[in-house]
């Protein structure tokens, strides 16, 4: 990695000028840039070495923060010396493949540190599917995907039990049952044990596409249901608690941003009357509101599924007045722009945003603790537990058998089938009465009909 010849600093000159900057940032860059060039020639070389010297002289008389930021400008500067074939490659790109870290900071932190060779290697993780079993756990990941799966999350069992074998190579020459054995005992939590039972049924799917004569195993769903008597149990909301919310929502503080509280209304009116979820109100494009025909489609959302929601009269009429309130701020009225419309990034809000700003309205509403109590008080997707509960109630109250229409609801709400739809329902007092109501009656009457058959 030799270093660039430029001795009137032409490169850095027009590197600096197409990034468009303010006058005081541009003199920033340019000076960074100058003095490790300055190194760089002095080396004749630009490799870690000489990273780790511009990092000792010019941070000797800056803050550690600023000296990080600095770095960052350095490292864009490399890659794009790298795209001009000016240098054979970065070498904060290099480390980073080495050590297989993600992201740049910690590399720059450990490369001016007093000790970089101990800090590097502390960094340093382990190689993806590097284990025995990487191959056929790599191979199965990829199987499942092609057949339109994610698979995301038995992708993160597999990642962790590879690093968990990479972390014990004595494993290796042991069967793949001891193997599973040994993780098994690495934690003792309930979710563990649940996600081990898992893991050992997708292993032997695994196994079994390389060797048909590996026996099946049935998934055992004892661990899980253990596991599941300790989730934390969902909070429902009251109407009236979804009222204050709304008078939260519609007051909500924002100088900068007037938009913000229409757009908050909105949101927890379509998270509470649809029982959607945080990232299906961040995907919804202006043009997926039919204000005619008073639906609204949800696109390729969780288990790749695509529907269409008709809303009542009152959740249309919020809509068309947010969207009047949202053609009046200046937002783009493209049907492919984002329905909750933000005026700054790409003009939408992400889905940790809206849950971010949500769950600020449920504390302010008294409903959860304040910032820094831990993952206590009701959650955002409550709601969506919240809208199955009272639509039961609304169902049970109005002489409809709920469990006529739960088909309808899961289709509703995303499901592949009621299953997962049961999981939704809270059993409540208002709804234990409702049910309990209903079946006396129901009772009264098979009762009255057996005793007037009697002899």
């Amino acid at each position: 990695m030799t270093a660039w010849i430029d001795p009137d600093r032409k490169i850095v000159s027009r590197y600096v000028a197409q990034l468009r900057l303010g006058s005081h940032a541009r003199f920033v860059y340019t000076q960074v840039l100058h003095d490790f060039q300055a190194v760089a020639e002095r080396r004749r070389v630009v490799d870690r070495k000489t990273l780790e010297v511009w990092l000792r002289e010019w941070g000797a008389h800056r803050k550690r923060s600023t000296l990080l930021h600095r770095a960052r400008i350095v490292d864009r500067f490399l890659d794009q010396l790298v795209e001009l074939k000016l240098i054979t490659s970065n070498p904060i790109a290099v480390l980073r493949s080495e050590l297989n870290v993600k992201q740049c900071r910690p590399i720059w932190q450990a490369l001016a540190s007093r000790k970089p060779d101990q800090a590097l290697a502390a960094l340093r993780r382990p190689k993806p599917f590097g284990s025995v079993l990487g191959d056929i756990m790599r191979e199965h990941i990829e199987r499942m995907r092609k057949r339109g799966y994610r698979y995301t999350t038995q992708a993160a069992w597999f990642l962790r039990f590879d690093r968990f074998l990479q972390a014990n190579p004595e494993l290796a020459s042991e069967p793949v049952t001891t193997m599973l054995e040994h993780w098994a005992t690495a934690r003792s939590t309930r979710n563990h044990a649940a996600e081990c039972e898992k893991l050992k049924h997708a292993l032997t799917k695994a196994l079994r596409q390389r060797d048909p004569s590996v026996p099946p195993r049935r998934l055992d769903a004892r661990a899980q249901n253990e596991a599941a008597r300790h989730f934390r149990k969902p909070h429902i909301y009251s109407p009236a608690d979804v009222q204050r919310m709304l008078e939260i929502a519609r007051s909500y503080p924002s100088l900068r941003f007037p938009l913000r509280s229409a757009t908050l209304y909105a949101a927890l009116v379509l998270a509470y009357c649809s029982g959607l979820r945080r990232s299906e109100l961040a995907r919804l494009d202006l043009g997926d509101v039919d204000l005619r025909n008073g639906t609204i489609t949800i696109r390729e959302t969780k288990f790749f599924k695509t529907r269409i929601l008709p809303l009542t009269d009152t959740v249309m009429a919020e809509l068309r007045a947010y969207i009047d309130a949202r053609r009046r701020a200046g937002a783009s009225q493209d049907l492919e722009s984002a329905l909750f419309w933000n005026c700054q990034g790409n003009g939408r809000y992400t889905s940790t945003a809206i849950a971010w700003l949500l769950v600020d309205i449920i504390r302010r509403a008294g409903l959860k603790p304040g910032i820094g109590t831990g993952r206590t008080g009701p959650r955002l997707h409550d709601l969506r537990h919240s809208m199955v509960v009272n639509r039961m109630l609304q169902w049970y109250r109005s002489g409809i058998n709920p469990q006529d229409r739960l088909p309808f609801l899961a289709t509703y709400l995303g499901h592949r089938d009621i299953n997962s739809t049961l999981v939704y329902i809270t059993v409540t007092q208002d709804l234990m009465q409702e049910a309990s109501e209903r079946f006396r009656v129901v009772g009264a009457r098979c009762l009255a009909c057996v005793e007037g058959a009697r002899p």
